[in-house]
């Protein structure tokens, strides 16, 4: 059996301190909270493993529509070019018969060339009549005389254009005068308005008549043709002063040749947008900028016009892709008001504008006026911009405007009025001698008087503060006035009522004869 050991009483029995407890509790501390955050840490990863995946199971679910849905387009589209293309075909067949009847008329229709058009309905057969026989150069001329019925030749010329054999190409070949270089030997005014109004008639023309907009009718060998138009434009566009001085209605052009034969290139997508900031003014741009494929860099372009001080036309590309609770409208036309009151103030402090600073100031504040009220009836922000102060201070600066192109009245110093009292008159223009008006015209010549010539007293008249004649107004004039009125005018200049009895007449100049005014001193 064994036996129990007892401790020997004289042993000291060895108890575990308290600071070695205290480090053991630490110890387990640690460990807990170390446990802790990496349990949390797996549990985060997990979360975010199943996130992503079920992305990527949205992704893929998504990408699976979208391959069905293409797939079936696809196969709609196989479906129906054979319609479309016989369709077409019937379309080309119809044009060639109605051209080959026109052109059996044709000696008839000679002793006619330029028959009066007074209406809509014989417009559309001027118009026809180039389309049918495939005049491109008549039909070019006919469209780029009639720039004042513009509104209705965008109602006709789709109209004609869909009897056209091939309208692409009839498109191609009359706008070729101009676009891509201009061919005439004087460029007297711009065309580029028709070119643009022929290439969105052709849009509607050009669409697939079971699809529609989805698919364009243009053949391989007309959108070849046009990939090179649009090659040579950028080509030339060093010619035309660079990507900065191009003009904006050849950038319209050069867009809308894009737009309508569907050859937007993704690698020239910079050079669209500079293009588009260049020429943002123009009232087509947002939407021609959208067609061109730069809806995503809407933001960024919208926020360089805000840079530029054009905020007027971000307003336009705001609305344009629904970015108004991002750029809220009426603290850009705000903005805008702001710096044009600026760009105005700044005109007056010029030292070189002195001549015509209040003009050129009320010019630069008239202008950003009428340009925020349209704005604001443009896009129905009467509620949040009210457009009434804005209104009234266009018609007072207009007033102005109105009153500075007035000549000054002819006060009675000009006038020559005949003392009641019998005597000589004195010459015309005899007071114009002092220096009492200055005058922008250059000084009469000076008269040497013959030496038995009595002097005359002489009659001082005071000097004027300001005079409505002189070139600029007084340096403390202000710019809220914007008018001469303000400024205290002269006394009126007059003779004495009874003339010097020894005056003489015309005679007492040494020459014998009167003194030979300049005439530019009478004006």
């Amino acid at each position: 059996m064994g036996s129990i050991s007892i401790p020997d009483p004289g042993e000291s029995i060895q108890t575990p301190s308290f600071d070695e407890f205290q480090r053991q509790t630490s110890l387990m501390t640690s460990c807990t909270l170390l446990w802790k955050e990496l349990s949390d840490h797996f549990t985060s990863l997990e979360q975010s493993l199943l996130k992503k995946s079920d992305a990527i199971k949205d992704k893929i679910k998504t990408l699976d529509t979208e391959t069905k849905v293409s797939l079936s387009s696809l196969e709609e589209r196989e479906t129906t070019i054979e319609n479309s293309v016989s369709i077409a075909l019937r379309n080309v067949e119809a044009a060639v018969q109605a051209a080959a009847a026109a052109v059996g008329t044709s000696e008839c229709d000679d002793g006619e060339d330029n028959p009066e058009v007074d209406d809509s309905e014989g417009l559309l057969l001027r118009l026809k009549s180039y389309c049918v026989k495939m005049d491109s150069l008549g039909f070019w001329g006919f469209v780029a005389s009639r720039k004042k019925e513009m509104d209705l030749m965008r109602a006709q010329v789709p109209l004609a254009l869909a009897v056209c054999a091939d309208p692409a190409r009839f498109v191609l070949e009359a706008i070729s005068e101009v676009f891509p270089v201009d061919k005439r030997a004087v460029c007297m005014n711009d065309l580029s308005w028709a070119c643009v109004l022929i290439l969105e008639s052709l849009i509607p023309v050009m669409v697939d008549p079971i699809l529609g907009n989805s698919r364009v009718l243009v053949t391989p060998s007309v959108k070849k043709s046009a990939k090179e138009i649009a090659e040579m434009w950028k080509e030339s566009l060093d010619q035309r002063g660079g990507i900065e001085n191009v003009k904006a209605p050849d950038v319209h052009t050069f867009f809308q040749h894009l737009v309508t034969f569907g050859i937007v290139k993704d690698e020239d997508l910079d050079l669209y947008r500079k293009l588009v900031v260049g020429s943002a003014w123009r009232k087509q741009m947002p939407k021609l900028a959208v067609s061109l494929g730069l809806g995503d860099q809407m933001p960024d372009m919208i926020e360089e016009l805000i840079s530029r001080g054009q905020q007027v036309d971000a307003v336009h590309f705001t609305h344009e892709v629904g970015l108004v609770d991002r750029f809220p409208p009426v603290c850009l036309l705000k903005a805008f008001l702001k710096d044009a009151k600026k760009a105005a103030t700044s005109i007056l402090e010029d030292p070189n504008n002195s001549s015509r600073a209040v003009h050129l100031a009320a010019r630069k504040e008239i202008s950003a006026l009428k340009a925020v009220i349209k704005c604001i009836e443009e896009y129905k922000l009467e509620s949040e911009f009210p457009p009434e102060n804005l209104k009234k201070r266009l018609e007072q600066l207009e007033k102005i405007k109105i009153e500075k192109k007035r000549p000054a009245a002819v006060g009675p110093a000009n006038k020559r009025t005949r003392a009641s009292n019998v005597g000589h008159m004195p010459p015309a223009k005899a007071g114009r001698i002092t220096t009492a008006y200055v005058s922008s015209f250059p000084a009469p010549p000076t008269f040497v008087r013959s030496p038995s010539h009595t002097q005359y007293p002489t009659y001082s008249v005071p000097s004027p503060m300001y005079v409505h004649g002189t070139r600029s107004p007084p340096a403390n004039h202000p710019y809220a006035a914007y008018s001469p009125e303000s400024a205290p005018l002269s006394p009126p200049l007059s003779y004495p009522g009874t003339p010097p009895m020894n005056y003489p007449g015309y005679g007492g100049y040494g020459n014998g004869m009167a003194p030979a005014y300049q005439q530019a001193y009478y004006r």
